[in-house]
């Protein structure tokens, strides 16, 4: 399957009645302005830019309410904002409208250690929770990498380099609260740790990157910060080496936390972008929670499992600040990537297959980007079968885009033929969504009908993850 081109639909200019009521109810936390527009409306990858109508900074879930009510009333979609940093153009106001930016709300409510969990507004940046939380020995421990907002990463089912231990925001998020497209409050569960009350709204909104409602609240689970971390890096002689031992390591049952690979063009880039001195060859990067036996354990297995399969030197640390600055490279390799070509914007593509299939996938993706005019790089979360491909396109060659574009759709298919995903993390958003049928089938019209019924005039972030 070909991917389609992204084409908007006609946008009809705000009426003026509504433009005006807009700017009565919001004052100075409305805006026209084509700057602030201009910064809503681009994306962090390749998608074209695509301004809203108008920007309101939302400070309270009120705020929401009210403009969802006003929008409905004048039929303008309603586009929920966090940080910008989704990939599929997940926040891209394709049909124009109001942005609602939630970085405003960014208070958090409340932290029940003895029960392990809290609560804070969608606006709360993942990196600012745990420096809050740091005092309680909590955390927080999905990593997307970006320094993104808790309610984004709730609405994109983000995971990251941390998901092979902890799980995804689909394991995280305890309860929401929403405001729904008719412009009513609701919350999706209370705070106990099970319930058999009906149907589970929580994990309906997670991962519905705004199509059905605004998150403006998120209860999350946390956990202990481990008595002992560890990281270590191990370089491969060859990519079927450092697979094999990411799926022997996992099917040893060895407790991760982190694994990470980067292929040698990646880890070339990383070198350079953050003036690192690692070997140009594929690389593991690993980190282990636990007690310190624990750990040391942990170690002792995995690095005989990379000497079988021709890694070489096992480097490990517990030095927080070396830590620090192994996982702060692995979380710049897009912009690493980038930097290997002046000027060049990014396609960053991500599959998930099964653990057993993920050397056959990788490996049959790196022999396809060995023709490829365009930098490529392969990096990703492998430890849960999950891994990105990173362009850097030229943004004056339209050759490059459609061969990029070929390579993606080979790249999905062959992830669908494993019957794996056509995205483990990003979301569909509108990059994707020319594989979401061919991946779920009818379950797409089941998706279609929910939609339908909670938001029957399509206001809610229109045009992603499919079209009605």
């Amino acid at each position: 399957m070909a991917a389609q081109a992204i084409v908007a639909p006609s946008r009809t200019p705000l009426d003026p009645g509504f433009a005006a009521a807009l700017a009565q109810r919001f004052g100075a936390e409305c805006s026209f302005a084509e700057a602030i527009r201009r910064q809503h409306g681009q994306s962090e990858t390749h998608f074209p830019e695509t301004l809203p109508d108008a920007v309101v900074f939302a400070q309270s879930t009120a705020d929401v309410v009210d403009l969802v009510r006003l929008c409905v009333m004048h039929r303008v979609p309603v586009v929920p904002y966090g940080a910008g940093t989704s990939i599929e153009g997940n926040a891209l106001p394709v049909r124009g409208g109001v942005s609602v930016d939630l970085s405003k709300m960014d208070r958090i409510l409340a932290v029940n250690a003895e029960d392990f969990d809290c609560t804070i507004e969608a606006g709360v940046r993942r990196e600012e929770l745990n420096a809050y939380l740091r005092d309680t020995g909590l955390f927080f421990p999905i990593d997307p990498g970006a320094n993104a907002t808790i309610g984004g990463m709730a609405a994109t089912r983000a995971s990251g380099t941390n998901a092979v231990r902890y799980g995804t925001m689909r394991e995280a998020v305890l309860a929401l609260t929403v405001v729904t497209a008719d412009g009513e409050v609701i919350r999706t569960a209370r705070r106990a740790r099970k319930s058999a009350a009906g149907y589970d709204l929580t994990r309906l909104f997670v991962g519905a990157e705004g199509t059905l409602g605004v998150i403006t609240e998120v209860m999350l689970r946390l956990h202990p910060i481990p008595e002992a971390i560890s990281a270590a890096v191990c370089g491969f002689a060859s990519l079927q080496g450092a697979v094999d031992t990411v799926v022997q390591a996992i099917q040893s049952g060895v407790p991760l936390a982190r694994i990470e690979i980067l292929d040698d063009r990646q880890i070339a880039a990383v070198n350079a972008w953050s003036k690192l001195d690692l070997l140009e060859v594929t690389t593991l990067f690993f980190e282990f929670h636990g007690s310190p036996a624990g750990v040391e354990e942990q170690i002792a297995t995995v690095a005989a499992l990379a000497a079988t399969n021709g890694g070489g030197d096992f480097a490990f640390s517990n030095r927080p600040e070396e830590r620090a600055r192994l996982w702060k490279a692995r979380h710049e390799a897009y912009y690493a990537a980038l930097n290997q070509r002046p000027g060049a914007i990014g396609w960053s593509t991500d599959v998930c297959v099964p653990i057993s299939r993920l050397p056959a996938c990788i490996l049959e993706t790196k022999r396809d980007l060995e023709s490829c005019s365009v930098p490529a790089t392969i990096l990703g979360h492998v430890g849960d079968g999950n891994f990105h491909v990173i362009f850097a396109l030229d943004p004056a060659a339209p050759d490059e885009f459609a061969e990029v574009s070929a390579i993606n759709a080979r790249l999905i298919e062959r992830a669908l033929a494993m019957d794996g995903t056509c995205t483990g993390e990003h979301g569909i958003g509108i990059g994707k969504q020319p594989w979401l049928e061919a991946e779920l089938g009818d379950a797409v019209d089941v998706m279609r009908l929910v939609k339908r019924a909670l938001d029957p005039h399509d206001l809610m972030n229109p045009g992603k993850i499919f079209t009605l």
